[in-house]
Protein backbone atom coordinates (compact mmCIF):
# COMPACT_ATOMS: atom_id res chain seq x y z
CA UNK A 1 0.00 0.00 0.00
CA UNK A 2 1.98 3.35 -1.24
CA UNK A 3 0.82 6.03 0.57
CA UNK A 4 1.12 10.37 -0.69
CA UNK A 5 0.77 12.87 0.85
CA UNK A 6 0.05 16.35 -0.33
CA UNK A 7 -0.61 19.68 1.32
CA UNK A 8 -0.86 22.84 0.16
CA UNK A 9 1.85 25.67 -0.10
CA UNK A 10 -0.10 27.62 3.10
CA UNK A 11 1.17 24.43 4.57
CA UNK A 12 3.74 23.76 7.41
CA UNK A 13 5.56 20.51 8.16
CA UNK A 14 7.23 18.81 5.44
CA UNK A 15 8.42 15.39 5.71
CA UNK A 16 7.59 15.49 9.52
CA UNK A 17 3.91 15.62 8.55
CA UNK A 18 3.76 13.26 6.01
CA UNK A 19 5.67 10.62 7.85
CA UNK A 20 3.10 10.86 10.74
CA UNK A 21 0.14 10.62 8.52
CA UNK A 22 1.57 7.72 6.71
CA UNK A 23 2.49 6.16 10.12
CA UNK A 24 -1.48 7.00 11.28
CA UNK A 25 -2.86 5.40 7.81
CA UNK A 26 -1.09 2.11 8.47
CA UNK A 27 -2.14 1.74 11.84
CA UNK A 28 -5.90 2.37 10.69
CA UNK A 29 -6.18 1.29 7.94
CA UNK A 30 -3.51 -1.91 7.38
CA UNK A 31 -6.07 -4.58 8.04
CA UNK A 32 -7.11 -3.14 4.34
CA UNK A 33 -3.97 -3.06 2.99
CA UNK A 34 -4.66 -6.13 0.46
CA UNK A 35 -7.17 -4.41 -1.07
CA UNK A 36 -5.70 -0.73 -1.56
CA UNK A 37 -3.22 0.34 -4.04
CA UNK A 38 -2.54 3.87 -3.53
CA UNK A 39 -3.74 6.27 -0.90
CA UNK A 40 -3.79 9.77 -1.33
CA UNK A 41 -4.31 12.28 1.14
CA UNK A 42 -4.82 16.27 0.81
CA UNK A 43 -4.24 18.68 3.54
CA UNK A 44 -5.56 21.95 2.61
CA UNK A 45 -6.26 25.67 4.65
CA UNK A 46 -8.97 26.78 3.13
CA UNK A 47 -8.84 30.40 4.43
CA UNK A 48 -4.98 31.07 4.98
CA UNK A 49 -3.53 33.05 7.89
CA UNK A 50 -7.30 34.21 8.54
CA UNK A 51 -8.99 32.77 11.85
CA UNK A 52 -11.77 31.19 11.75
CA UNK A 53 -13.81 28.31 12.27
CA UNK A 54 -13.38 24.53 10.49
CA UNK A 55 -11.16 25.78 8.17
CA UNK A 56 -8.89 23.01 7.69
CA UNK A 57 -9.56 20.44 5.10
CA UNK A 58 -8.51 16.95 4.53
CA UNK A 59 -9.36 14.99 1.66
CA UNK A 60 -8.04 10.89 1.46
CA UNK A 61 -8.66 9.08 -1.55
CA UNK A 62 -8.13 5.05 -1.26
CA UNK A 63 -7.52 3.49 -4.66
CA UNK A 64 -8.59 -0.10 -4.68
CA UNK A 65 -8.06 -3.54 -6.56
CA UNK A 66 -10.48 -4.25 -9.14
CA UNK A 67 -12.96 -1.33 -7.63
CA UNK A 68 -13.76 1.79 -7.79
CA UNK A 69 -12.04 4.42 -5.70
CA UNK A 70 -13.16 5.51 -2.04
CA UNK A 71 -12.89 9.00 -1.24
CA UNK A 72 -13.60 10.44 2.42
CA UNK A 73 -13.12 14.27 3.73
CA UNK A 74 -13.32 16.33 6.57
CA UNK A 75 -13.06 19.93 7.73
CA UNK A 76 -11.80 20.75 11.68
CA UNK A 77 -10.08 23.55 13.10
CA UNK A 78 -7.64 21.97 12.98
CA UNK A 79 -5.48 19.50 10.24
CA UNK A 80 -4.90 16.83 13.02
CA UNK A 81 -8.71 16.93 13.57
CA UNK A 82 -9.64 16.81 9.81
CA UNK A 83 -7.31 14.33 9.18
CA UNK A 84 -8.42 12.12 12.18
CA UNK A 85 -12.08 12.73 10.74
CA UNK A 86 -11.70 11.80 7.27
CA UNK A 87 -9.67 8.75 8.33
CA UNK A 88 -12.64 7.31 10.76
CA UNK A 89 -15.18 8.26 8.04
CA UNK A 90 -13.27 6.21 5.06
CA UNK A 91 -12.71 3.31 7.87
CA UNK A 92 -16.68 3.11 7.47
CA UNK A 93 -16.53 3.17 4.17
CA UNK A 94 -14.05 0.37 3.48
CA UNK A 95 -15.66 -1.64 6.33
CA UNK A 96 -18.87 -1.35 4.20
CA UNK A 97 -17.48 -1.47 1.02
CA UNK A 98 -15.06 -4.66 1.36
CA UNK A 99 -16.62 -6.01 4.55
CA UNK A 100 -14.88 -6.89 7.53
CA UNK A 101 -12.04 -8.70 6.52
CA UNK A 102 -10.95 -11.83 8.06
CA UNK A 103 -12.78 -11.26 10.87
CA UNK A 104 -13.46 -14.94 12.94
CA UNK A 105 -15.07 -14.75 16.45
CA UNK A 106 -13.40 -17.88 18.30
CA UNK A 107 -16.04 -19.70 18.45
CA UNK A 108 -18.89 -22.00 16.71
CA UNK A 109 -21.99 -20.83 15.54
CA UNK A 110 -24.83 -22.20 17.03
CA UNK A 111 -26.28 -22.57 13.87
CA UNK A 112 -24.92 -26.37 12.71
CA UNK A 113 -26.99 -28.84 11.35
CA UNK A 114 -27.08 -32.17 12.51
Amino acid sequence: MQILVNTDEKMKGGEDQSARVAADIHARLDRFSKHITLIEVHLSDQDGKKSGGSDKRCLIQARLEDRQPEVASDNASTHKGAFSGAVKKLQHVLETSLGKCSQVKGADTIRVGD
